[in-house]
């Protein structure tokens, strides 16, 4: 029972400020997996299926305000699905500090970049989704796919900062698309790789997926009512943190 409790507040949790922020579930929920004994390989694969759980609660949320540029993102998501099975599989065989103190210096970056621009992501500015913006916006998504399956904690921050510097989006759109493309369909192509090829753990799925639903809901109506100042903010300190735990883990683990 209060494993079960555990995991239903992880899976909350983890969703919770990810939908607010636009990433950052992993942040919670994946080292939750190994302190609960999960292995590293386990923790990413049981990890990677339950975050799907994250893009149902918060697209359905999404859907009810509108507003999605339903053909830019169907581009977007099929573009990044080969980086997202790719990134997946080279992440079971990454050693563990190497990629947590990385990703953990460049999750830092993004986070103090924000900072530095006081007025990224507070209004729309539409660019580079025509002609050789676009273009060179593909090859970014691709790469940003692959990010997403080969890191386990947060790399929904990649794709909310290339919607906000590459494409032009304010936070609250940019999160949006996210917690679609990402969330949602990158997050369900991540589960069937880790589903296939990763030791899950099946029996904490259901609980971490109830979690999930709701804390990815929740955080979504949160971002919506409170505007892009807020999830900027939200942004700032989810990756600063994420950093700076990552890097902890890669020195100290």
């Amino acid at each position: 029972m209060l494993e079960t409790l555990t995991l239903l507040l992880t899976g909350f949790a983890a969703s919770f400020f990810s939908a607010l922020a636009g990433g950052g579930a992993g942040l919670l929920q994946f080292p939750a997996l190994v302190l609960l004994g999960l292995s590293f390989a386990a923790a990413v694969a049981t990890h990677k299926v339950a975050v799907v759980a994250l893009g149902v609660g918060s697209t359905a949320r999404h859907l009810r305000e509108g507003g999605i540029d339903w053909r830019f993102l169907g581009l977007c998501t099929l573009l990044g699905l080969p980086g997202v099975v790719f990134g997946t599989r080279l992440a079971f065989g990454i050693p563990d500090h190497v990629g947590n103190v990385v990703f953990g210096c460049v999750n830092i970056g993004m986070g103090l970049y924000s900072i530095w621009r006081p007025a990224l992501g507070l209004h729309p500015a539409p660019r580079n989704r025509e002609g050789r913006g676009l273009r060179w916006g593909c090859l970014w998504v691709f790469v940003v796919g692959w990010l997403t399956g080969l890191v386990p904690s947060g790399p929904g921050v990649f794709s909310t900062l290339l919607f906000l510097l590459w494409f032009g989006f304010d936070y609250r759109q940019a999160v949006a698309q996210t917690m679609i493309m990402v969330g949602l369909f990158w997050n369900a192509a991540g589960a069937l790789t880790a589903a296939v090829a990763g030791p899950v753990m099946w029996a904490w799925i259901p609980a971490l997926v109830i979690g999930g639903l709701l804390g990815g809901y929740l955080g979504s109506h949160l971002g919506l009512l409170k505007g892009n100042r807020f999830i900027k903010r939200a942004y700032e300190f989810l990756t600063l943190l994420m950093g700076a735990s990552l890097v902890a883990q890669g020195l100290l683990g």
